[in-house]
């Protein structure tokens, strides 16, 4: 697909950040997340690629950077939003912040993602901002993780969180949406589909997805229980975000249209720990409420079965929510495990790697430690497929061979 005027002509031929690749070898433990655990081994990277991987028997004689700890995919946040800060009110930033401090969140916000092993992020709004974070990705001016964007998500006029969204009234005005987001540069298109009872209509829904559809764009959905999520997958979208209760014909539907779930525990995880919630101005009625929907096992149970009949699960975080920084990526995974929507520690880490680089398509170049791939690598003290919280300990990123944190 040709790129959108508004990205051709605002590409510049120097970056003014420029970071070189590194040609080295990294030795120590790997997870490959291609079914491959090589508890003595080393990667190789050169070029911005994967050159080899194995037993460090077969390590080529070369420059050893790194040694020890764990070698994995880089990983993948396919839920987060860059311009909000994990700290302040969600209403209070998007309408009153003025778009340089929002600018400067976002920056900051790269980083601490990159430093935290995430080198992919999928950005699902915050107005139109994330088209020029990616602008500034792409074009060298400031250092960051791999982008996907959605430009503003889409919502009816009033809708939750209208005041984030592009606010639309009618199938034509979907339409004009859309082509905004396409003609800003945006990846996919987000819809907020549904939240208590106010809904596209029909006419709406069929407009905004077909529109997205036509300048081949994926549609993903904001849907957070079962009428919604069954609605929104008959009618074509290509992603649940969040999940909610499902009922048996809407998970063989979510499995007949192979329909992935992104979903989203981390706002809940955080925001029931006292010690941290009370931090960010979490009132005590709200981490009280909290902390009953973190115990009630029947809010998971349509998650779960839909991860027991095979719908892919796909790691996100929110990130940008109150108490969610945009480096809380264990609390959400140890999650996922717990609730039983991943079955154990390997199958959550899938969810951040290569299951989450297949959702944007882009499991050709990145999510396992393969040769030929993007040397998109983190390197872990510990052993994360044994205690999720080692991720915390990430000492060295690198985003297509180049080193970015460590």
């Amino acid at each position: 697909m040709p790129e959108p005027a508004a990205w051709r002509y605002q590409k510049i031929t120097k970056p003014m950040f420029d970071i070189p690749t590194e040609d080295c070898i990294l030795a120590g433990r790997v997870l490959t997340m291609a079914g491959d655990v090589i508890e003595d081994g080393f990667v190789q990277i050169g070029g911005g690629k994967i050159l080899a991987v194995g037993p460090r028997a077969d390590m080529p004689k070369g420059h050893v950077t790194e040694t020890g700890g764990t070698i994995m995919p880089g990983m993948i946040n396919s839920h987060a939003h860059l311009n909000w800060d994990g700290i302040h009110d969600l209403a209070r930033q998007s309408m009153d912040d003025p778009k340089p401090m929002s600018a400067f969140k976002a920056a900051g916000n790269m980083l601490k993602s990159l430093r935290a092993g995430i080198t992919m992020v999928r950005d699902l709004g915050f107005h139109e901002m994330n088209l020029y974070s990616k602008q500034a990705v792409e074009q060298g001016i400031f250092p960051g993780p791999r982008l996907k964007v959605c430009g503003a998500a889409i919502i009816q006029t009033g809708g939750h969180t209208y005041w984030v969204c592009r606010e639309a009234s009618g199938p034509d005005e979907m339409r004009r949406a859309v082509r905004e987001q396409v003609k800003g540069g945006a990846d996919l298109i987000k819809i907020m589909a549904c939240h208590d009872t106010l809904e596209f209509t029909d006419a709406e829904l069929e407009a905004v997805i077909d529109e997205a559809h036509r300048n081949r764009l994926p549609v993903t959905a904001h849907a957070t229980y079962d009428a919604c999520i069954n609605r929104v997958a008959k009618f074509g979208v290509d992603c649940i975000e969040h999940g909610g209760s499902m009922s048996d014909e809407t998970i063989a539907l979510l499995l007949e249209k192979k329909l992935p779930i992104v979903t989203t525990f981390a706002p809940l995880v955080q925001q029931s720990q006292p010690e941290i919630a009370r931090k960010f101005g979490i009132p005590d009625w709200k981490i009280e409420e909290r902390i009953k929907a973190v115990a009630d096992p029947s809010r998971y149970a349509g998650l779960k079965k839909a991860a027991e009949a095979g719908v892919p699960i796909v790691f996100g975080t929110d990130a940008g929510s109150p108490a969610v920084e945009h480096d809380v990526i264990a609390p959400e995974l140890a999650h996922m495990v717990k609730v039983g929507v991943c079955t154990d520690n390997m199958d959550a880490l899938h969810s951040i790697t290569i299951r989450a680089a297949r959702l944007s398509k882009m499991d050709h170049l990145i999510g396992t430690l393969e040769v030929g791939k993007a040397a998109d690598v983190i390197v872990v003290d510990g052993n994360p497929d044994q205690d999720l919280f080692a991720l915390e300990r990430v000492r060295t990123t690198f985003v297509a061979g180049k080193r970015m944190h460590g």
